[in-house]
């Protein structure tokens, strides 16, 4: 029931002093009255640096310490460390202490870009696996133990096995049998459960990563759970990782000086899910299967309620996937229309999909105005800009003779796309959200790529990490 981390920040908020340190806006006396207005000046009181009596993030021995031993109790670790670069940070840091240049590492093909700055830092190779494709829906669902274990049989020298735990939309792998099987080859199972933070908690949600035996995994408590955004927290288990190598790599990865204000938030949302975290997510699901139950009898929108198949072991019931397919009309275009006209914001619109997170701060007004506005959206005549959208292709581990890293720092021009095909290319190019590479540096660049991406752009999409949002022309890595 202590919060070790929030009840020493609140003392050094309080306490009466001269301060002739870091950060210089000095507890909010010098903040602009303009975001003093809007935040009001106790958030300022309390952004403070490392003072003694808040101990340090990268050597703790007070209450960061002990809050983090906390957190590893209450969610089956080890060892915890708190982030405050988000689970990024965490996910690169796990690459960097296990892999070097030249080891081989499995990953899924839709894991986030994070993981392909991993690679990039570290040197890795990637073995990708391509995850399951619901042709029905139009989506990636997770791998198989299967496809991890072939991979395993083709490369034994892999040094650790990367996993998403879940999708975006909520779907799981039989994650156990894949810990089982990366066991049998004494290398650790790394799973980045970014929206999983909550599955340790009720009954009825997914198993957490650490319940099932990963030696390691990354959360971001902000997502799902209440604390601020970005931060988040890296668990470990087990004799595989050492915890020494963890630490000296976020050493690398994240801030000198990071930001108390998120660090206990951390500490809070890990006391409210001990102290209360069954009640809250037993309420939640409660609201979810409300909402999935009424969307589902509006016409002309199905919602995605995945069955025990390859590649969904487990499935996610707080999360609402909603297919507009029938509706005629784009999820970047229904996104569009909820948000500036019908004051309902969805996380994630894809081509023909809506997906909304559920979380333990929904109040049941929030679950009547979604299915209002749902409903409202299928009985108004909308001008769609495209035709019912098709099913993309399934993402699908693309050829690459160079790794990452060469190909990042390798020599790239630019080009107009329609001459792109059948080269390397030479950024990564992210639909965002999700955040997953459809190419990265040093994979060829397919027809089909090029297709499903300018469909993204034309219905109002997001591409990041190219020069060209707009996509009229491309990097390529130059030819020898």
């Amino acid at each position: 029931m202590n919060v070790p981390l929030l009840n020493a920040l609140k003392q050094s908020a309080r306490k009466l002093h001269s301060a002739f340190y870091a950060p210089g806006h000095k507890q909010g006396k010098g903040s602009s009255p303009e975001i003093l207005e809007l935040l009001g000046k106790s958030v300022f009181v309390a952004d403070l640096p490392e003072l003694p009596e808040l101990d340090n993030l990268f050597a703790p021995e007070g209450a960061i310490k002990a809050a983090q031993e906390l957190a590893a109790a209450s969610f089956g670790a080890s060892h915890t460390w708190f982030l405050v670069n988000g689970s990024t940070c965490g996910i690169i840091a796990s690459i960097l202490a296990i892999c070097g240049e030249g080891d081989k590492i499995i990953l899924p093909r839709n894991i986030h870009q994070s993981a392909i700055a991993g690679l990039v830092l570290s040197g890795a190779i990637p073995i990708f696996i391509s995850p399951e494709y619901d042709a029905q829906e139009g989506l990636a669902y997770n791998v198989t133990p299967q496809a991890v274990e072939e991979a395993l049989n083709q490369h034994p020298d892999t040094k650790a096995v990367m996993m998403l735990h879940p999708t975006y939309q909520g779907i799981c792998s039989d994650l156990k049998a894949i810990a089982d099987i990366t066991h049998k080859y004494n290398i650790p199972l790394l799973v980045d459960e970014a929206h999983g933070a909550h599955f340790a908690f009720h009954g009825d949600l997914p198993p957490s990563a650490m319940s099932v035996g990963a030696d390691l995994t990354i959360q971001s408590t902000h997502k799902v759970l209440s604390a601020m955004t970005q931060a988040s927290m890296l668990h470990l288990q087990g004799s595989l990782i050492s915890p020494q190598n963890i630490s000296k790599a976020l050493q690398l990865v994240e801030s000198t000086s990071p930001s108390y204000l998120l660090l206990a938030s951390l500490d809070a949302a890990r006391h409210q899910m001990a102290s209360e975290g069954e009640k809250r997510m037993y309420e939640t699901i409660k609201l979810a299967t409300r909402a999935r139950n009424k969307i589902a009898t509006i016409p002309h929108l199905s919602v995605l309620q995945p069955t025990l198949k390859p590649g969904c072991h487990h499935f996610d019931i707080t999360r609402l996937t909603v297919n507009l397919f029938q509706l005629g009309i784009t999820g970047f275009e229904a996104d569009e229309i909820l948000h500036e006209q019908l004051n309902v914001t969805c996380e994630l619109p894809l081509l023909q999909h809506l997906t909304f997170i559920i979380s333990i701060r929904n109040p049941p007004q929030d679950i009547e105005n979604l299915i209002h506005t749902l409903t409202k959206l299928t009985q108004s005549p909308i001008p769609s800009l495209l035709s019912p959208v098709p099913y993309p292709q399934s993402p699908i581990p693309n050829q690459s003779i160079l790794t990452p890293r060469q190909a990042y720092f390798a020599p790239t021009e630019t080009i107009p796309i329609d001459r792109a095909s059948d080269r390397l290319c030479g950024e990564l190019i992210c639909p965002y959200p999700p955040g997953i590479p459809l190419l990265m540096p040093g994979e060829i660049i397919t027809q089909e790529a090029i297709a499903y991406l300018q469909q993204v752009v034309a219905a109002g999409g997001t591409i990041t990490g190219c020069n060209d949002p707009s996509l009229q022309t491309v990097q390529i890595l130059k030819q020898p």
